[in-house]
Formats: structure tokens, C-alpha cells, sequence
């Protein structure tokens, strides 16, 4: 392995590592997410001589900028939309995500898509750019949401553990929401999605 792809490797292994110690409660897993945040941070550091007690890009505000996450719009052949009900509270939002790094935001939305719908997407198109703090009273670390249209190339009739459920909606007609997107927000992404209009702010 070439010495750029070792260490975008490296990066890439300690982002999951960051992911999940903030995110899991399965004490065995943590204690496997530190051992592998420890390993990679000590490989780093030998690799290109990066020191974790200075400041650096593995310090979360270095330089404080919002977060970047994705949703996709997709629909159906009756214009019926594709939502998710999420696990975490029962109610139902766009596939998407936080985006990873060295990943591009299309790419983020296609595997959103397959992980929580089950759905294979194609055809897949930017419209929007919107900034969350004026949807979400709850956020309080900046976040700006790339949002996307795409069609259904393949369904593969399975989800992962994140949904419980997975329909396709009149969007007049939308049901109880996840905490994850307000009534506000999602209608006008999939107005943009619609009318093909690209959204911002």
C-alpha cells in the first residue's frame, strides 16, 4: 500500500473510532473503539510525526465549522416519497446522514439510501443547501444539510438497524416525524426536489 493511501487508511480507521465512542454504549465495543483509536493515533504519530496533545485536525475546534450531513429525496412512479421511521423515536424522516470523511456527499446520500431503506438509488441529483438552526430549536452545533433527488434503481428489501420501517407517502400527507427534520424542513426539500429548484440557506 502506498504511503498516501496507509495514511488516509489510518484516517479513516481513527474516524470510526471517534464515531463510535460517541456513539455506542455496548461497553465491550467501546473498549474495542479505544484500543483502535489508541493504535491508530500512536501509527499516526510515527507515520508523519503528528503529536495528539497539540492542536490538529483530530481536535474537533480547531477551527469551529459546521457539520455536513446529507438527505435524499426519492420517489416513487405515483410521486409518493421514500421516508424511514428511525428507531431512536419512532418517527419517520429522509434517508441520511452525517457525511464521512474522504467520502463525497453523493456518495454519503447513495449509502444512506441502501443502509436505512434498503434501496439502491440512481439518477442522483443536488438541490439544495440548507442551514438547520433555523428548523431546529434542539441543534445546537451548526449544521448544514446537503439535499439530494435520486430514483429506486434496486430495491433489496432489507435495512439496517438504525429503521424499523420503510414506506413511500403522499408528501401532502406525511406522517408523524422523527425529531431528525422538522414538517418545516423536509416540505421544502421535497418541494426543491419536485420542481427540480435548487434550495439554499
Amino acid at each position: 500500500m502506498k504511503n498516501k493511501q496507509f495514511y488516509d487508511f489510518l484516517i479513516k480507521v481513527q474516524a470510526i473510532a471517534k464515531t463510535g465512542l460517541v456513539y455506542s454504549t455496548d461497553p465491550y465495543a467501546l473498549d474495542n473503539y479505544h484500543e483502535i483509536s489508541d493504535l491508530t493515533k500512536t501509527m499516526l504519530e510515527h507515520f508523519q510525526e503528528v503529536k495528539f496533545d497539540r492542536n490538529n485536525y483530530f481536535t474537533k475546534f480547531v477551527y469551529p465549522t459546521p457539520n455536513i450531513s446529507v438527505r435524499t429525496v426519492v420517489f416513487n412512479k405515483k410521486g409518493e416519497v421514500l421516508m424511514v421511521k428511525e428507531k431512536v423515536d419512532g418517527g419517520y424522516s429522509l434517508p441520511g446522514g452525517w457525511c464521512d470523511l474522504y467520502e463525497s456527499a453523493s456518495d454519503t446520500a447513495a449509502k444512506e439510501v441502501k443502509q436505512e431503506a434498503g434501496v439502491i438509488i440512481k439518477d442522483i441529483k443536488f438541490v439544495g443547501l440548507l442551514h438547520q438552526i433555523p428548523f431546529k430549536h434542539h441543534v445546537t452545533i451548526p449544521a448544514f444539510v446537503a439535499v439530494f433527488k435520486a430514483q429506486v434503481a434496486k430495491d433489496l428489501k432489507r435495512h439496517c438497524y438504525e429503521t424499523t420501517d420503510v414506506k413511500f407517502f403522499n408528501p401532502k400527507k406525511l406522517p408523524k416525524l422523527s425529531f431528525k427534520g422538522t414538517k418545516e424542513e423536509i416540505t421544502r426539500m421535497i418541494k426543491a426536489a419536485q420542481m427540480d429548484k435548487v434550495i439554499f440557506d
